[in-house]
């Protein structure tokens, strides 16, 4: 099953209240009581998402957290990638030589075509969209995935 981690949706519902409230600061122990997600996991979160360049932050008494760009330029595949790391569906969606098969393998141009679809996909949504902040639907890439799933089924004949 091809899931988004509880980690990574927990991100997005930070990223969305930070996004929703405007442009001040954020303290992670008002996110977690606003999220109902406990307080060491919002500080985990918001460090990665500092490391990633998604929120900046803002030391002191006073301090917190703030979206590093507005929510509509943060999409959906730099919050994965920050909280999981690159999407990656097959070891060799990751690139040549990282499958110890590769050279026998007939699948690995579909799969890795198929990761490409879903990583357009993701980078097409905002935190704006994610967080109800953006009406308008994403434009997504579908006619490469339809392709790479034609193409799964043409050899599966």
């Amino acid at each position: 099953m091809l899931r988004i981690g509880k980690m990574t949706d927990y991100a997005t519902v930070i990223l969305g209240r930070i996004a929703a409230d405007g442009a001040g600061l954020h303290a992670a122990k008002a996110l977690a009581d606003t999220t109902g997600i406990a307080v060491p996991t919002v500080s985990k979160l918001l460090k990665q998402l500092q490391r990633a360049g998604l929120v900046h932050s803002v030391r002191g008494l006073h301090g917190g957290y703030q979206l590093a760009r507005p929510a509509a330029a943060i999409t959906a595949a730099e919050i994965l990638d920050a909280v999981e790391g690159p999407v990656v569906l097959t070891e060799c969606s990751a690139g040549a030589g990282n499958c110890e098969i590769e050279s026998h393998c007939h699948v690995s141009t579909t799969w890795q075509r198929l990761n490409t679809a879903i990583r357009a996909a993701l980078g097409e949504v905002s935190l704006a969209q994610l967080a109800g902040l953006d009406q308008r639907a994403p434009r997504l890439p579908l006619r490469e995935f339809h392709v790479a799933v034609a193409a799964i089924g043409a050899r599966r004949q």
